[in-house]
């Protein structure tokens, strides 16, 4: 169930100043995160952003021991270890670039389901109550899942309604799995994994729910959904930051409009006011809007299939011939001449993946197929 490179991704994510973007960029150049862990110390110089005190903390045995340690409670707990770097990370979220380059799980999930996520104010009113459960009562019939952050309030509204109306349902924890926040929510925990849902998060099982990481939560939230739904908020909730990565993300996100008046309907009206967020009319409207198709489906809806030769765009059929002339290029490459940043690149080769023209190696290389 987990490998060598379970363990040397656990113990690198641990050193000192590798966060996940150049984590991400060391196993970009070395090929796996073993690789880099036995690198000599004159190979890590020549990475730009790796500084002195990073390179001495790589090779750490004592960073090798937690990572055993970890492994084993994971182990123990049922739950799986996804590499961001091994194509292992849920939807869309490996598309972003500073997607995490480890994700703990418990329970399943259904990739052909389409994830919505849905957020909002931790003091949920009537208003918001009432949305919730007309939305999840008229989509129902839909292919879906729910995600949330498993947080008082709205989170504990959307994934409860999710369970009623037997739609799956994944919580995104600002936390380690060794420990609940809030523990009054273990119930409900419980049969999100019994309901065929998921709990997932980037924490180990030595980070506590500190208040940094339920920001850092939020782009987990944003990035693993085409939609993101805010349904209550005030001017600077945590929604707003949540409704700020999806915008990065260049993912839909839908708020619900209330009174001036009403605090938690202010941070809605002000994303809308904006143009970062498209004003919820009617609950059809939405469900119309969010179309619930899956990624893959989503893009071939875009892009359909045919008997005859697929037109591609001038944007996917300059990336596809530089593919196919540069086979195993890189994203860094690519993204060099093609003068374009990475994550727009992202985009069209998740496009081109979709329509059967190019495959994904390790190491964020690519070939035409």
């Amino acid at each position: 169930m987990y490998t060598e490179e379970n363990l040397f991704s656990i113990a690198l994510r641990e050193c000192s100043h590798i966060g996940d973007i150049i984590f991400h960029k060391l196993v970009r150049t070395f090929g796996s995160a073993e690789n880099v862990w036995k690198a000599p110390s004159k190979d890590l110089q020549k990475i730009s952003g790796i500084g002195r005190k990073t390179i001495s903390d790589i090779g750490d045995k004592k960073h090798l021991k937690f990572a055993e340690k970890e492994i084993i409670f994971c182990e123990n707990n049922n739950i799986q270890i996804l590499l961001r770097h091994l194509d292992q990370l849920p939807f869309l979220l490996k598309e972003c670039e500073d997607a995490p380059a480890i994700l703990y799980q418990k329970g399943k999930i259904d990739s052909n389901l389409c994830p919505v996520s849905i957020v909002g104010t931790r003091k949920i009113t009537s208003y918001g109550k009432s949305f919730i459960e007309t939305f999840f009562e008229n989509s129902k019939k839909h292919k879906f899942i729910s995600v949330s952050g498993l947080a008082l309030g709205t989170d504990k509204e959307v994934h409860a309604e999710s369970i009623r109306q037997k739609i799956p349902t994944i919580a995104v924890l600002a936390h380690g799995f060794h420990t609940l926040y809030p523990s009054s929510h273990k119930n409900l925990s419980e049969k999100i994994l019994s309901e065929d849902g998921a709990m997932i998060t980037e924490f180990n099982s030595s980070r506590k729910p500190d208040r940094e990481n339920f920001i850092q939560r939020n782009r987990i939230i944003a990035g693993i959904s085409n939609s993101t739904i805010v349904v209550e908020t005030a001017f600077g909730g945590g929604s707003v930051s949540t409704a700020t990565f999806a915008n990065n993300y260049n993912r839909d996100v839908f708020a619900l409009p209330g009174k001036i008046t009403d605090k938690f309907s202010q941070g809605c009206n002000h994303l809308i006011f904006q143009n970062k967020a498209i004003a919820i009319s009617t609950i059809q409207d939405l469900i119309n809007q969010i179309g619930f198709n899956s990624p893959k489906e989503k893009i071939e809806e875009l892009f359909p299939h045919s008997e005859t030769a697929i037109q591609l765009s001038e944007n996917q059929e300059s990336i596809y011939n530089l593919i196919i002339n540069h086979p195993q290029i890189s994203l860094d490459d690519l993204a060099e001449k093609i003068a374009l940043p990475t994550h727009k690149i992202l985009t069209t080769i998740l496009e081109l993946e979709l329509l059967g023209k190019v495959k994904s190696l390790s190491g964020r290389q690519f070939v035409s197929i």
